[in-house]
């Protein structure tokens, strides 16, 4: 068995403006850190229209397919090749969580780009078009018949979309850490979800790896193992480093390896291992990858830990 890398060159086809710091030199960065690592490479296939309505309504899409280059929002836009990077996106997504759950690997690391996690319901934002991990929950939930998803969210910004596209699910748990203050200024820890589905845990700016690992301790890992997820998703983005220009907290390297070290227990622990992870932001790109490395050497760690 095996750690797996789903990715895909048309995630480098996405254009932000010049100066834009979503760029498509943050993947280049990624993969080049990965490419001296034992991974089975998987190119990710197109995702269809069916899984993007499963988390998003059809009028949102055709708005998205029809809209033509340029702003979307202030922060997010869409150039030639967005539509494409995005599908692949979805598409990488939904071969994860095929691929764990048929044992084709023990858990998948998906290096793509546009990232996801802010994109709402029926609004794109904070560089998001679709709601990759929401997706794939989704998917995990109606096609593989599971009855339990997780979902840890270290980004250091708020996964409001995911939030949001999965707020009355009650079979889902979303957990969050995020620095806040911060964009998109969402993330209280009172939103709780219509099930009680939902924990945030806000971070104060500045805070270190130490403070981190503390709240993970306190919140995150029981809530977490009391659930007892039979698959655990991860939106992992890297922009709590303390190099990131986007945000002010102070982790390091081996911060999110620790991070990664115990969300492969809990999976160990509940989901026979099955765990997928999906970029979603940092905007040093020497941090970004990094810190990505040490994310994926400790999934390579872990993998034969069932």
């Amino acid at each position: 068995m095996t750690t797996a890398l789903i990715t895909h060159p048309a995630c480098l086809n996405h254009v932000n403006p010049p100066g834009h710091p979503e760029s498509v030199a943050r993947l280049e960065r990624v993969n080049e850190a990965l490419s001296d690592l034992d991974l089975l490479r998987v190119e990710a296939p197109a995702g269809r229209d069916s899984h993007i309505l499963r988390a998003h309504p059809l009028a949102y899409l055709e708005r998205m397919k029809e809209a033509p280059a340029g702003p979307l929002d202030p922060d997010t836009h869409k150039s030639p090749g967005t539509l494409a990077a995005a599908y692949r996106g979805v598409g990488a997504v939904v071969k994860a969580v095929d691929m764990v759950m048929e044992g084709a690997a023990d858990n998948v690391f998906c290096a793509i780009r546009p990232p996801g996690h802010h994109a709402e319901r029926e609004k794109p934002m904070g560089f998001c078009l679709f709601g990759n991990v929401a997706i794939a929950a989704k998917h995990a939930l109606e096609m593989h018949g599971l009855s339990r998803v997780a979902i840890m969210d270290f980004d250091v910004h708020h996964g409001n979309g995911t939030q949001d596209l999965l707020w009355n699910e009650e079979r889902t748990l979303f957990v969050s850490t995020h620095q806040m203050p911060l964009y998109p200024g969402t993330g209280a820890a009172h939103e709780r979800g219509a099930h009680d589905n939902v924990l945030n845990v806000p971070l104060d700016s500045n805070g270190s790896g130490a403070d981190m690992r503390a709240a993970m301790e306190r919140q995150v890992l029981p809530a977490i193992d009391a659930f007892e997820p039979e698959l655990l998703l991860v939106s992992a983005g890297f922009d709590a480093h303390h190099a990131d220009p986007l945000a002010n907290l102070h982790w390091r390297e081996d911060d999110f390896a620790w991070i990664t070290e115990q969300l492969c227990d809990l999976a160990a622990k509940h989901c026979r291992g099955r765990l997928v992870s999906v970029l979603e932001g940092g905007y040093d790109l020497d941090a970004l990858a990094a810190s990505a490395k040490a994310h994926v050497k400790v999934l390579m760690e872990r993998k034969h830990e069932r």
